[in-house]
């Protein structure tokens, strides 16, 4: 409805930015994002070069568009896996194997674009702000999950520091809050999600008594059920979720698989399933 109701020029100018940016993901295909230039991309559109950049102010304004676009690409499809796990009875358990494969699935569907938010970086190139919420909606499905999971003492130094973390940065607070709201409780709104951290401090398990200590009858008590800090838990997860994706999905992207006996999706499987025993998902 809204493309129907822009005017030609607009429509344009949408389509000539469109046409650019599938050039530049070509060129990053061939060499990566040092490859990119806007005067190949402008000599093969028949383009001067001021007149490209009308479209797109620089070459760092392009990669900006590109990496932006490649982020709401991979969130909208863990969005869509989450939606479709959450269906029926599956366990915690089950539901990260589904995310897990989405996000591998993704990547090797897009891999240039999966290289470019997740590989080297671009020589000179610094990320607009904006980039680091695209990125936590990629990772954002995982966070209920770890929420409710019961994460073992090799995980406490990690679930601590998560807790600290919380407590220091109210955006994850928010964050949190936004994908897990009952980890933090029913009063924790938009950036104040870190606030339920700082009254039990940053220990993983909150002491009985502790000042500030929510009531166990309502979900306040809730957010730290079985003396596990619930937010710090299910952040602290996520992490452990992105690394784990990280290395084997850009191992296999890269090619570095090649050879080898096993499949990328097996190798993956086996990292949840332990990231899964870790914390005591069903």
């Amino acid at each position: 409805m809204e493309r129907a109701q822009q005017g030609p020029r607009a429509r344009y100018r949408e389509q000539t930015r469109a046409e650019i940016k599938n050039l530049a993901l070509r060129q990053l295909t061939e060499g990566g994002g040092g490859a990119l230039a806007l005067t190949r991309i402008a000599k093969e559109m028949g383009l001067s070069g001021p007149a490209l950049y009308r479209y797109f102010a620089s070459r760092d304004d392009l990669l900006s568009a590109l990496i932006r676009d490649a982020y709401d690409d991979a969130a909208a499809a863990m969005a869509r896996a989450a939606a479709r796990s959450a269906r029926g009875s599956r366990g915690g358990r089950a539901r990260l194997h589904d995310l897990a494969a989405a996000y591998r699935a993704w990547a090797i569907a897009e891999p240039h674009r999966y290289l470019l938010i997740q590989g080297d970086p671009v020589p000179g190139y610094v990320a607009p702000s904006d980039t680091l919420e695209r990125a936590r909606a990629v990772l954002g499905p995982f966070l209920p999950l770890f929420a409710a999971g019961n994460p073992g003492p090799a995980l406490a130094g990690t679930v601590e520091e998560m807790a600290a973390w919380l407590a220091a940065d109210e955006t994850v607070g928010a964050w949190v809050a936004r994908y897990a709201p009952d980890a933090v409780g029913p009063d924790a709104k938009a950036g104040e999600a870190g606030n339920v951290v700082r009254a039990g401090q940053t220990g993983a398990v909150v002491e009985a008594g502790a000042v500030g200590e929510p009531e166990a009858d309502g979900r306040d008590g809730e957010a730290r059920a079985g003396g596990v800090d619930r937010a710090a838990s299910a952040l602290a997860g996520a992490v452990l979720a992105w690394t784990q994706l990280h290395g084997s999905v850009s191992l296999e992207v890269a090619g570095q698989f090649a050879g080898m006996a096993h499949r990328g999706g097996t190798l993956l499987g086996a990292h949840m399933e332990l990231l899964a025993d870790a914390f005591g998902l069903e």
